[in-house]
């Protein structure tokens, strides 16, 4: 039996780069996506492009329907609610178990991607700021010391990805969301496990106002 792994590099790059393009706003919710374009656009073939949309459909960014063909997935406002509040739960008890695991390579990594979420407010620079939230919340995550937690997040990541660059359209929500990261870092370096549950879950709800108030991606229900 062969078990020769096989790399699948273009396709990883193409679930990639279209990944990004929704994040981004390049495609809207809702969109239809022209296959034939989309191979143009990535130069690629429509197989591995069929590939690729699959993979994001398993992390319901795109709809696949019979017949019509894939489409930007529309997340309605009930949806969204719902992810927060799930989000606000985890994150929530990761931050609690994290104030007393997290070593300090762990806080070393959150102040590195902390410090460059501010570098990328300062530059306006939208995928800065998501890749290095991203980076933030695996060193919380890689501390709170709960696979359960990590994976039950990993399950919402892309489309908790997908509010997170909605809510950082509204004016001025950068800057603050610094601020509670900060927050919720300091309160991570004192130990304090309620206050850093606090934190985190003041976060969560803050994104959550912020998302609802640049509802243009937002679809309500």
């Amino acid at each position: 039996m062969d078990l020769k792994v096989v790399p699948r590099t273009v396709l990883h790059l193409a679930a990639e780069n279209l990944r990004q393009a929704i994040f981004s706003g390049v495609f809207q919710p809702g969109e239809r996506l022209v296959e034939a374009a989309l191979c143009r656009r990535l130069d690629i073939s429509r197989a591995s492009l069929r590939e690729a949309l699959r993979m994001l459909a398993a992390e319901k960014l795109i709809t696949l329907v019979p017949n019509r063909g894939p489409s930007v997935a529309a997340i309605s406002w009930t949806e969204a609610e719902e992810i927060y509040d799930v989000r606000a739960l985890l994150e929530g008890e990761a931050a609690f178990r994290a104030a007393t695991r997290l070593d300090t390579q762990g806080l070393h990594a959150m102040h590195g991607a902390l410090a460059e979420f501010e570098r990328a407010v300062v530059r306006r620079d939208p995928a800065g700021r998501l890749a290095a939230t991203t980076r933030f919340y695996d060193a919380l995550l890689g501390g709170c010391d709960s696979a359960v937690i990590a994976e039950l997040l990993q399950g919402l990541v892309a489309r908790i990805t997908c509010l997170r660059a909605r809510s950082m359209q509204r004016a001025g929500r950068a800057r603050e969301s610094a601020a509670e990261l900060r927050r919720l870092l300091a309160r991570l370096e004192a130990r304090d496990a309620a206050g850093a549950r606090t934190a985190a879950i003041d976060h969560v709800r803050s994104a959550c106002a912020a998302a609802r108030a640049a509802s243009t991606g937002v679809r309500a229900a």
